[in-house]
């Protein structure tokens, strides 16, 4: 494979991953955002990390609740953890999805203050390839499976690029009804405009023929 080919498997491996961290204090909840088209696999993979060694001592008893809700905001899964975990769901339809983390307990707050830093990893589509194959079987099948794998990365780009022109073509009939209604409303204040200004017309002149000054 040349260097073309290696740079555009890297480019397709850092679009499907998210690699974050946020601190957290006992019982703090945190949420991130992710735009997530339909019928589309992801996959979070998390661990806690004391950032000093008082709150380590205390660590071992520490645990994770992870919440997704889908554009809906209905819960699609949630479940409680350790101080690691590996989280994995099919969005059931296009849109923003929370992904809400919280400590589950409350060990480590006889240190005031003390918090955890949370790693969070996030990738989506079909992306994993399965680290137990054998590499002493042939070629051929480490070809395959990276061939799924590819397969599996340029499926989950079509369903974004699908979603993508969802959201476009929606955001275009928005815009041509907003451009419509502004037009509208233009016509009928001139309509009222001219309308005014006849009537004040006619008035005026009423009254100079009233006066007898024409």
């Amino acid at each position: 494979m040349g260097l073309q080919g290696v740079g555009f498997l890297l480019q397709c491996y850092l679009m499907f991953a998210a690699a974050m961290y946020f601190d957290l204090g006992e019982q703090e909840q945190k949420c991130i955002i992710e735009e997530i088209p339909e019928d589309t696999l992801v996959t979070g993979n998390f661990f806690l990390e004391p950032w000093n060694l008082k709150t380590f001592i205390q660590s071992a008893h520490l645990g994770v609740t992870v919440t997704v809700r889908d554009p809906n905001h209905e819960i699609q899964m949630s479940k409680r953890y350790g101080d690691f975990g590996k989280f994995t769901f099919t969005a059931h339809a296009s849109g923003q999805h929370y992904f809400c983390f919280q400590t589950n307990s409350t060990r480590f707050s006889v240190f005031a203050g003390e918090r955890l830093k949370l790693h969070l990893d996030v990738q989506m589509g079909e992306h994993s390839i399965s680290p137990n194959v054998d590499r002493t079987k042939d070629n051929l099948l480490t070809l395959e499976s990276n061939l799924q794998h590819l397969i599996g990365q340029m499926t989950y780009i079509t369903r974004q690029q699908e979603y993508n022109r969802e959201k476009e073509e929606h955001f275009r009939l928005i815009s041509e009804e907003t451009n419509g209604k502004v037009l509208w409303w233009a016509v009928i204040q001139t309509f009222i405009l001219l309308s005014v200004g006849i009537w004040q017309m006619k008035q005026l002149k009423d009254f100079f023929i009233a006066k007898k000054l024409v």
